[in-house]
């Protein structure tokens, strides 16, 4: 037997439909809640996003007492009776490093309408709090105008174009475009299952995204290629040596197995230091670290067990049309 085919941790050709329907049931939850968000939220925006895009000001409160939904309900509206339009609130655990108090408990998040430096204003919210809770703390005071809001999202959206434009013609160079193209069908799997889990916990948990949020996509599409890459480059590499003595599915399935545990190790050890940064980091990275870790399980999975499954599928669909060209040009 080979030296590459004797031993296969996971036999990644043969289970080729099970790996596809597995991605499909992990993108399916997030596709329905894009599209319903959608539909039914502010603007058609498929995300709840932050004030970093839409503009607006966001007040903290370090809170000495646990804080129960009824509470926060009150707050709201008593928010509402002194002027403060459509108030959204969110409950965030408190670090002590959050405040000059070790005894808070819990931090009340008040995003409105941009009200920049009305001192008034924010003096009428904390005389409010006061009314419900204990001295409450004013931590942290965070505004973006509307049209900073705007200019921040466009950009957004371009340095995303510019980074799949720059991977696929690098790809194009590096590899056949059949590669590049899997690899970029890959990024589109990572990205859409991070979109689609932030769009769920918008919807469940009101979790909204904001800079930091394209920066840790960035970070994923880049972790995500450079995986990917790593396997084709094995792929490439056994096809110049194996071509005549295996099939290309039987290559593709030696080079995932030798690059597997590479990969395993370097995901697992990111991943440790991310869930060290979720657990005992700071309230305002949260959502970060957390995008960052669903990127990057996710791009592991992607590029062994997704975009080698495109390539090995093209590769046998080439395969099959070159004998019926042949045979009509016979005839």
């Amino acid at each position: 037997m080979n030296e590459i085919t004797s031993r296969h941790l996971i036999d990644i050709v043969k289970y080729r439909v099970v790996w596809l329907c597995i991605s499909a049931i992990l993108l399916l939850p997030g596709v329905i809640s894009l599209v319903y968000s959608t539909i039914h939220n502010e603007n058609h925006i498929p995300l709840k996003v932050g004030i970093d895009y839409t503009g607006g000001t966001i007040l903290q409160y370090g809170i000495n007492k646990n804080i129960t939904n009824e509470d926060l309900s009150k707050t709201r509206e008593d928010l509402q009776s002194i002027g403060i339009e459509n108030p959204s609130l969110q409950i965030l655990h408190a670090n002590s490093e959050s405040s000059t108090k070790s005894d808070l408990k819990n931090i009340i998040s008040i995003k409105t309408k941009f009200i920049g430096q009305d001192e008034d204003t924010v003096n009428k919210i904390t005389e409010t709090l006061s009314k419900d809770y204990t001295n409450p703390e004013l931590i942290s005071v965070s505004s973006v105008g509307p049209t900073l809001g705007k200019e921040l999202f466009k950009n957004s959206l371009i340095a995303l174009s510019l980074a799949f434009l720059g991977i696929i013609a690098y790809l194009s160079i590096r590899f056949k475009f059949d590669y590049a193209l899997a690899a970029i069908l890959g990024i589109a799997h990572d990205v859409l299952f991070v979109v689609g889990i932030f769009s769920l916990l918008g919807l469940l948990y009101n979790v909204q995204i904001d800079g930091l949020f394209i920066t840790a996509i960035l970070t994923v599409v880049g972790f995500s290629v450079h995986d990917t890459i790593v396997v084709f480059d094995r792929i490439r590499e056994n096809l110049r040596y194996y071509s005549k003595k295996m099939s290309f599915g039987e290559i593709v399935n030696a080079s995932v197995n030798q690059t597997l545990a590479r990969s395993i190790n370097t995901s697992l050890t990111t991943l440790i230091t991310l869930g060290a940064l979720y657990f005992f980091g700071g309230v305002t990275t949260k959502d970060f670290v957390l995008a960052m870790i669903l990127g990057i399980a996710i791009g592991t999975y992607s590029s062994i067990f997704f975009c080698s499954v495109l390539v090995d599928i093209w590769e046998d669909k080439k395969n099959n049309k070159a004998p019926a060209s042949k045979t009509a040009a016979t005839v």
